[in-house]
């Protein structure tokens, strides 16, 4: 593809993701109420929680998410979680099976950290441990990561290094034919496993 046309699909990519985003964050005010009144319930701790994350370009930023764990558990580094993970709160169950946790995301996405359709982001200490094994990780980092991805929808969630390499195939072939229908078909499919709660 010419770079002419890659750069116009990058800017209708942009134009279209932040207009989808504006029109989801309106349109989930009360889902986001009522999961932060029983997130609140759940225990102590804030609904909402920022875990350093990198981008592109291998800049760090603040992922935002609905807390999903108890308070104190699950807010740090080196730590990841399935599906029997005790940490994870009752409500905090339903919300990753149906990926409600992410929707705070939408806020990195407004801010340019993110985009909708892109590679998940990961911690550095992770990276540096995939980066020794698999090298074509850092060509990841070219792309915004995003809410969802390829990986997400033919893997799923990763709950250790080596499922995060075996999923890395998948954001590679996005990076080689990533395309506004491509993009398109993401969504489409990350919508089917949010209704069928395919989540972690």
């Amino acid at each position: 593809m010419k770079t002419g046309t890659r750069k116009s699909q990058l800017t209708v990519k942009m134009i279209i993701e932040c207009i989808i985003t504006i029109i989801c964050l309106i349109l989930l005010i009360p889902v986001n109420l009522i999961l932060a009144l029983l997130i609140k319930f759940s225990g102590r701790g804030p609904v909402v929680y920022s875990q350093q994350r990198v981008g592109r370009s291998g800049v760090s930023f603040p992922i935002y998410k609905f807390r999903s764990m108890y308070f104190g558990t699950g807010d740090g580094i080196q730590l990841l979680s399935g599906k029997n993970d005790k940490r994870i709160t009752v409500i905090g169950r339903f919300m990753r099976k149906h990926k409600l946790d992410e929707i705070p995301n939408f806020i990195n996405v407004l801010k340019g950290e993110m985009s909708i359709v892109g590679p998940r982001p990961e911690q550095q200490f992770f990276i540096d441990q995939i980066v020794l094994r698999e090298p074509q990780y850092k060509l990841l980092q070219n792309l915004k990561p995003g809410i969802t991805s390829w990986g997400q929808v033919k893997y799923g969630y990763a709950s250790n290094v080596d499922q995060m390499i075996e999923r890395l195939k998948y954001d590679l072939y996005y990076l080689e034919n990533r395309s506004l229908w491509f993009d398109m078909k993401i969504i489409y499919c990350t919508i089917g496993i949010i209704f069928k709660g395919e989540g972690v």
